[in-house]
């Protein structure tokens, strides 16, 4: 402990909290990404031959699209918050249990919120191709799309995607 500057060394593991949920925070934030959109593609999937088919929507149908599993930022980061604030009520005993009652209070937070932006809106889409065929894809809302509209189905070294003619 520093005698001379005893403030900093009061200081010093909330900010050293402090910069470990920054970290976790734009780590999670790195994170998120719209893979199931039609109008994105990887590095991997640009400059690739695409195989293209053409079809008139059925029906379009809004679902939910939703990343497997979690990584487990969201809940690290919320518990690093929780119990970086918990920390500051309370003397003691009460210290203790503030801090560990705010650091499971913020990994669910957290846990919950890395849940909610790994969800997407989307549209369930059936298409009558004009070969006679009929398929549906699931793609993210983000590309207006609606019965009786004439589309491309695009499709080779990745997701099928749905846009308009």
């Amino acid at each position: 402990m520093n005698l001379q500057y005893p403030s900093l060394a009061i200081r010093a593991p909330r900010l050293l909290a402090l910069a470990a949920t920054l970290a976790a925070a734009s780590m999670l934030a790195g994170c998120v990404n719209d893979t199931a959109s039609g109008s994105v593609y990887t590095y991997d999937q640009a400059q690739r031959e695409q195989v293209v088919r053409t079809g008139t929507v059925q029906s379009v149908r809004p679902v939910l699209i939703e990343q497997r599993g979690t990584s487990g930022v969201g809940a690290l980061a919320g518990g690093v918050l929780g119990g970086a604030v918990g920390s500051t009520i309370g003397r003691g005993g009460g210290n203790v249990l503030a801090t560990v009652g705010g650091a499971i209070a913020g990994g669910l937070l957290g846990n919950a919120v890395e849940n909610q932006a790994g969800r997407t809106q989307g549209l369930e889409i059936t298409i009558r191709l004009d070969n006679g065929e009929t398929r549906v894809i699931a793609q993210a809302a983000d590309v207006p799309i609606s019965p009786g509209q004439r589309v491309r189905l695009i499709s080779g070294g990745g997701p099928t995607r749905v846009v308009p003619m």
